[in-house]
């Protein structure tokens, strides 16, 4: 390992710059350990994080200066894309709650809240530890940290069927153990996870695959023939006294909610996004303001299709109107938005999901800013599998499925980020329909030499920039209740760098700065790092050239829909607390 290290750090003072292949060949020529096996980045990582923390003599040997250190976290880096998009992903799952909804196509897994199966990887990790959000935080961050990904900024993405469905004692003991977990330092925390372990041990909630599927057999067996609703399943089954006493701590105040968040403002791992996830129906002024209480600043909605005729027959109980209004009650609060669509639903055509999708992006009134694009597949729990025999659904073709995505990225305007075209079901369980996990590459190696303008395909990630070849540009469209304006900085080649979403309200109150990201290597809090789009002041100039374009619109003022971890940075930027926004005035040069 020693002389692995001393060959990176050889090769950097010598002018260049190892990569992953080069990593890859040198671990190659390694003598293999006394169990057979060869070293691997993650024993390197370990090895060289070890050193580091020891600061003993060997670190001092090393002589190491502070840019070949960030290098030599890079290259060591495990899945960099975990943390390529600016900042740190953490996916929670909530426990298993009854759904007011009903559609047909999706899977009925009891083990899990609905839509979502037990094999799922987020899935997997709620389940061990006991669908308890604090427990699930601290799991992902000791994962990612061993990775060496560097967890100062976190996105919290909140999954579990529908979360407007859960009582709201419940929603905000989730959201607090969300905060704490990320407010606590490392000792606290591994006390306060093992006495969390301890607590649901003593409960008698069981945590192993193995057994909770022999516990929840007879009674999903009971859901897939139709003789029980998944309802009816989840009220049996977690209903023990075993659940009643793990209940008994699931809640909290608001008092409690504002005081973690009030703490996680100066923390070490800091909230830059929370996303729940909802539907349409579930939607106005009132959850709008709950969530924003709770700290929310994306909410992801279940929209799957636009055709009626299609929603009815899905079971949506769900109109276009409604979802129209959805759209505009959260664009109006400031929320990023992302909706999910669904291909070869039951009733749809290849050439009707390529109508409907391009009437997602660009009918005033929808237009999201990111979309999750799933084809339907058949799973064994869902009503779905029951109508099988009625001629109710048939899977695309693979070359329909592949024109029909491959149409929608190419529709796709310049401000949408597609962030998924597939769900994390495995193979075994996807009874008919796309099992190919590498689909997206395929509609990518369909589309050709097609010009692409979705933000996914366009973000620098993992790459260089040198800022003076960046400039910067505004997309301008209109939706049912505002202006938008989407700025961007571009590198030459189109690649995107850091954007900003810019809402000017048609009824003139005041302007929104709904989302402000920055592409690049995630940066320490603070500190920098070389070659990285963050702080290197893009954001600001994004902010400044937002409130320009706000002031010379008309608009006197200016709020933010910050993430509770952003406060600080808005404070130094002159926008002040005001409920649940920042605000700030706006002024053009020389006025008073």
């Amino acid at each position: 390992m020693e002389t692995i290290i001393q060959d990176i750090l050889s090769a950097l003072r010598a002018g260049s710059a190892p990569d992953a292949a080069w990593l890859a060949r040198r671990l190659r020529r390694c003598p293999r350990s006394s169990d057979g096996g060869a070293a691997g980045k993650l024993e390197l990582l370990a090895f060289y994080r070890a050193a580091k923390e020891e600061t003993g003599p060997l670190w001092k040997s090393w002589a190491i200066a502070p840019e070949e250190d960030r290098a030599i976290l890079r290259l060591l880096k495990l899945k960099p894309r975990r943390s390529a998009s600016g900042v740190a992903t953490i996916t929670v799952v909530t426990m298993p709650h009854p759904c007011s909804g009903s559609c047909i196509y999706c899977p009925n897994d009891i083990r899990m809240p609905k839509s979502y199966l037990s094999n799922e990887p987020a899935c997997q990790r709620a389940e061990r530890n006991c669908f308890d959000p604090y427990l699930q935080v601290r799991a992902r961050l000791a994962l990612l940290e061993s990775n060496g990904h560097v967890t100062d900024k976190i996105e919290l993405i909140v999954l579990g069927g529908t979360w407007s469905d859960y009582p709201l004692p419940y929603q905000l003991w989730f959201m607090t153990e969300l905060f704490r977990a990320l407010d606590d330092d490392d000792v606290a925390a591994e006390q306060r996870r093992a006495e969390r372990t301890a607590f649901y041990r003593d409960c008698g909630i069981l945590s192993e695959p193995e057994e909770l599927a022999s516990q929840a057999q007879p009674l999903q067996e009971l859901v897939d023939a139709g003789a029980c609703t998944y309802n009816g399943a989840i009220g049996t089954l977690y209903s023990s006294d075993s659940w009643e006493r793990a209940r008994s701590i699931q809640q909290a105040s608001f008092e409690e909610l504002e005081a973690a968040q009030r703490a996680n403002e100066h923390a070490r791992r800091r909230v830059v996004g929370l996303c729940v996830e909802t539907r349409p129906d579930l939607v106005d002024d009132g959850s709008a303001t709950l969530m924003r209480r709770l700290g929310c600043t994306k909410v992801q909605m279940g929209i799957q299709s636009l055709d009626q005729a299609i929603l009815d027959r899905c079971g949506r109980n769900n109109t276009v109107e409604r979802i129209a209004r959805a759209f505009a009650c959260l664009r109006i609060n400031g929320f990023k938005i992302v909706a999910h669509m669904m291909a070869n639903l039951p009733g749809a055509t290849p050439q009707g999901d390529k109508d409907d999708y391009l009437r997602l992006v660009t009918d005033p009134r929808f237009q999201p800013d990111e979309i999750k694009l799933y084809p339907c597949v058949l799973i064994a729990s869902s009503a779905l599998m029951r109508l099988q025999g009625r001629d109710a659904w048939q899977p695309y073709t693979e070359e329909e499925l592949i024109d029909v995505l491959a149409a929608d990225v190419a529709a796709t305007p310049a401000y949408v980020r597609i962030s998924r075209m597939i769900r994390d079901f495995s193979s075994g369980d996807i009874v008919a329909g796309n099992k190919k996990t590498n689909l997206r590459q395929m509609v990518d190696a369909a589309g050709g030499d097609a010009e692409v303008l979705e933000i996914r395909q366009r973000e620098i990630a993992t790459g260089d920039l040198s800022p003076d070849e960046l400039r910067l540009s505004s997309v301008i469209y209109g939706t049912s209740v505002s202006q938008e304006r989407f700025l961007q900085w571009m590198g030459p080649d189109g690649t995107i760098a850091g954007f900003l979403r810019l809402s000017l309200p048609k009824d003139g109150a005041t302007a929104m700065i709904r989302e402000v990201h920055v592409y690049g290597r995630v940066a320490e809090l603070g500190g920098s790092e070389e070659g990285g789009a963050q702080h290197i002041g893009l954001g600001r100039s994004l902010i400044e050239s937002a409130c320009s374009q706000a002031h010379a619109a008309g608009f006197s003022a200016i709020r933010v829909i910050s993430s509770v971890g952003t406060r600080p940075y808005y404070r130094r930027l002159g926008f002040a607390d005001e409920e649940l926004y920042q605000i700030r005035s706006l002024q053009a040069e020389g006025e008073q």
